[in-house]
């Protein structure tokens, strides 16, 4: 576990943008039960963890895609982050809607985007990465070129990293479901013993024997 991976954990679980409930479950709208609920926009109500998280953001994107040229958000949750790393690295920002307005320009991509020019795309979250690729898709069918993507956390989960990996799409995250868990039992925000169901859902969400194991 990085520095970094440390950090966010740290402040992602103190202000409980990130919450385990192993053995009360929640339900995501697409019906799984999860141990976990996350809601990274809680990071702009708390200034001193979005300093954390807007700092590692602009940091990543320096050594990781240090020919990047724009930013680009995901609407909505990663207007915000992509807004304010911008603004630290002294770069153009944008972000691409969900779909296109069905009025005036009818823009998807809202922001000056030039044909060619090298784009990172700011997700807040990134699960089993259907959205965030479908942002991806959208810059280069408007002739960008897409380094990659920096998001605040990424679950790991293996639809989500197969297909980040087929639409060819490099994603960096400042921490991790693993990094989060094992902090989460250091600190007691979850019982030790329970690590080993959380990390039984991230690597199957759809089998729900963890629930209910002692």
């Amino acid at each position: 576990m990085t520095d970094v991976q440390r950090l966010i954990a740290k402040d992602l679980l103190k202000i409980k943008a990130v919450f385990f409930r192993p053995d009360e479950p929640f339900t995501w709208a697409s019906g799984i039960k999860s141990p976990v609920y996350c809601d990274n926009r809680l990071t702009l109500t708390a200034p001193e963890v979005r300093s954390d998280v807007e700092n590692a953001l602009a940091e990543t994107i320096k050594k990781e895609y240090p020919d990047a040229e724009v930013l680009m958000g995901t609407s909505t949750a990663g207007i915000a982050h992509a807004a304010i790393t911008a603004h630290i690295l002294g770069m153009p920002m944008g972000y691409v809607r969900s779909g296109a307005k069905d009025h005036g320009r009818q823009n998807q991509i809202e922001g000056k985007l030039e044909k060619g020019q090298k784009v990172v795309v700011v997700e807040d979250l990134i699960s089993t990465g259907g959205s965030v690729i479908e942002v991806v898709n959208v810059l280069r069918e408007a002739g960008a070129e897409v380094l990659g993507v920096v998001s605040i956390f990424t679950y790991g989960m293996k639809k989500g990293l197969e297909r980040l990996a087929a639409a060819d799409v490099k994603n960096i995250s400042l921490t991790n479901f693993d990094a989060i868990a094992e902090i989460a039992a250091e600190e007691n925000y979850v019982k030790k013993e329970d690590v080993k169901r959380l990390i039984a859902f991230r690597n199957n969400p759809s089998d729900e024997s963890w629930i209910g194991v002692k």
